[in-house]
Order: structure tokens, then C-alpha cells, then sequence
């Protein structure tokens, strides 16, 4: 393998001048940088990418923080966050926060030592003081999907609020006279978002009651220990929409082990519109969120601050959610 002295002796120049070429940095005359890069062709020189890193604090690295890449949201994110940056020359590195706080923190000091370009954010347990502090550190940084409301930093989300309306509104619409609401963390943007859309939807109908409304964590047993709950309080409930698709797999199931019919006596709806939304019988109506745009529009913005190109002014970057109707709600859909 190549090295950069073994560069420099074919050139006929110092190693500094080869590093000057290679780092774009300091003046070479063009006559010795052609003959420097020439010589990496010829030996297929690959320079190292932590040695210019430290030279540079530029390493072409990019890092996301997820909270549970279990979640299939998370996973389709990270595929649009990858191949992004793969077409601007950088690489990711992905990290699991397990939403702790403590995680999350440790990830971002490591980070920092080794001088990553910039992080994407898809957790919420960073608090305004660290996002201060990792502005003053000059740090690029971007917020996808939970990211703060209010907020001096970008943030690439979908409109959860009007999603959730539009959920319950479709549920309305093929019948429904009683809606239920399985929540996700209220401590997420995401999660109180769409339960303020859910409870805007429905406070004003006589059969409205906060009892309707049972936590599920965004995860699949989440929504079935949900539903058991909500058919003991509520056994007259014929229309239920989960905050995410993930609890509505878990609706789906434990209806299905109760022997309830999905849609004749309970319909239902999700949100976030992942793939495994296909493959369960009935097919799961969901608020479809467009996941990969979202990461994308994430990782431009991200390292167009990291090379400093101009960048808009609006901070707060929204995607629509829309309504992707099929049998878990509409009867003339299922399977014969």
C-alpha cells in the first residue's frame, strides 16, 4: 500500500507539499500539484481520512442520532440519510439513543473528539442549553422529525397536527361513531402534536371523553396493551387511531386475538406509513409521512452548513402528511 513519502518521492517534492495538495491548503503552483496528483494515480493512493481530519477538523463524517432504530420510521430515515450523503462524499455514523439523555450526551462528547462535520438530530431529550452550547462550539447540526418547535436551528418534520385531523376526519367518514386514541410520548413533539390534532377533532362531540385517550409508547405492544384497555372502559369504541403504525400493528393484533372484526366493529387508522403497513391483513390505513424527503431535505441541509453555502432563513422545514385509506378502515376494501 501507498504511502504519502512514497507520493512526495515519485513527484519529486516534499511530503508538506503533497499534504498542502491533498488538504487544499496553503499555495502549490500548478505545475507541482499536477505532478502531486499524478502520482496518486499512479500508486492508487488512498489518503488517510483521520490523519486529514485532524489536519483539517474536516473528516467528510456525518453522525445520526436515533432513539430506537428498531423502529422501522427510524430505519427508512436513516436509508434516505445515507444515500444523501453518499452523493456528497461523506459518510454516516448512526447511533442509537435508546431515548436516554445520558446516551445521547455520550454520543456527543465522542462525537466531538473526533471531529464528525456535523449531526443530525431524531431525538428530543436535547435541551436548549446543549443546543447553545454546540452552536458556540461550532458544531452544524439539523433536527429530523422531533425536532423543537421553537427553535434557532433547522428542523425537517412532517405536519403532525393536520395529520392527525385527517385521520380522525377519515374515520368519521366511513362511520365511525365513537373514536379512541392510543398516544405516543407526550414528551415528543410528535407524539403531543398528534393527540392535540386527535382531541381538537372530536372535544366538541357529546360521546367525547379523556378515558378515550390511552398511552402506547410508539410501540406494538404498546397498542395492544392499549386496546385491551380501551374495550374494557369503552366496549361501544368502533374507530381508533394510533399515533403511529407501529401501535396500530399492536391495535390490529390484539382486536384479531379478541375476536373483533377490523374494520365491521373496529376501524382503524396509523401514522408514518411504513412499509410493514402492506403486509397484515387487512391492509393498515395510515397517515403516510414522506419519509425519505424528509431525510434528505435533513442531510442538504446539514452539509450545506458544514461547507458553508448559503442557507435559507426559514428554520422550520414541514412535509405533508397524507391519508393512505385501505382495509383496516373501509369495508368495500377488504379481502374477499
Amino acid at each position: 500500500m501507498a504511502t504519502i513519502r512514497d507520493v512526495a518521492k515519485l513527484a519529486g517534492v516534499s511530503v508538506a507539499t503533497v499534504s498542502r495538495v491533498i488538504n487544499k491548503s496553503g499555495y502549490v503552483n500548478k505545475e507541482t500539484e499536477q505532478a502531486v496528483q499524478q502520482a496518486i494515480k499512479m500508486l492508487n493512493y488512498e489518503p488517510n481520512r483521520v490523519a486529514r481530519g485532524l489536519a483539517s477538523k474536516k473528516t467528510e463524517t456525518i453522525a445520526l442520532i436515533m432513539p430506537n432504530i428498531s423502529n422501522p420510521f427510524f430505519a427508512e430515515l436513516a436509508r434516505a440519510v445515507e444515500d444523501v450523503a453518499r452523493s456528497y462524499g461523506y459518510t454516516v455514523l448512526i447511533c442509537n439513543s435508546d431515548n436516554e439523555s445520558d446516551k445521547e450526551q455520550t454520543y456527543i462528547n465522542v462525537l466531538k473528539r473526533r471531529y464528525v462535520d456535523g449531526i443530525l438530530f431524531a431525538t428530543h431529550s436535547l435541551q436548549a442549553a446543549d443546543i447553545s452550547a454546540m452552536n458556540d462550539a461550532g458544531i452544524p447540526l439539523v433536527f429530523l422529525d422531533r425536532g423543537p418547535s421553537e427553535s434557532s436551528c433547522y428542523v425537517v418534520r412532517s405536519k403532525n397536527y393536520e395529520g392527525a385531523k385527517k385521520a380522525v376526519a377519515h374515520l368519521l367518514d366511513v362511520g365511525c361513531k365513537k373514536i379512541a386514541h392510543i398516544y405516543g410520548p407526550q414528551e415528543t413533539a410528535t407524539g403531543k402534536e398528534r393527540m392535540l390534532g386527535y382531541e381538537d377533532s372530536v372535544r366538541h362531540f357529546d360521546w367525547f371523553t379523556p378515558s378515550l385517550m390511552v398511552p402506547g409508547h410508539f410501540r406494538i405492544n404498546g397498542g395492544m396493551e392499549a386496546v385491551e384497555q380501551l374495550m374494557a372502559r369503552h366496549p361501544d369504541v368502533d374507530g381508533i387511531f394510533c399515533g403511529n403504525d407501529l401501535m396500530a400493528l399492536g391495535a390490529l393484533k390484539k382486536l384479531q386475538q379478541m375476536g373483533m372484526s377490523v374494520p365491521d366493529q373496529v376501524a382503524l387508522c396509523g401514522f408514518d406509513g411504513i412499509e410493514l403497513t402492506v403486509i397484515t391483513e387487512p391492509e393498515l390505513t395510515t397517515i403516510a409521512q414522506p419519509i425519505y424527503d424528509i431525510g434528505a431535505l435533513s442531510t442538504q441541509l446539514l452539509v450545506k452548513k458544514i461547507e458553508g453555502e448559503a442557507v435559507d432563513n426559514q428554520y422550520i422545514y414541514e412535509f405533508d402528511a397524507e391519508l393512505v385509506a385501505r382495509g383496516s378502515s373501509r369495508k368495500d376494501m377488504k379481502t374477499p
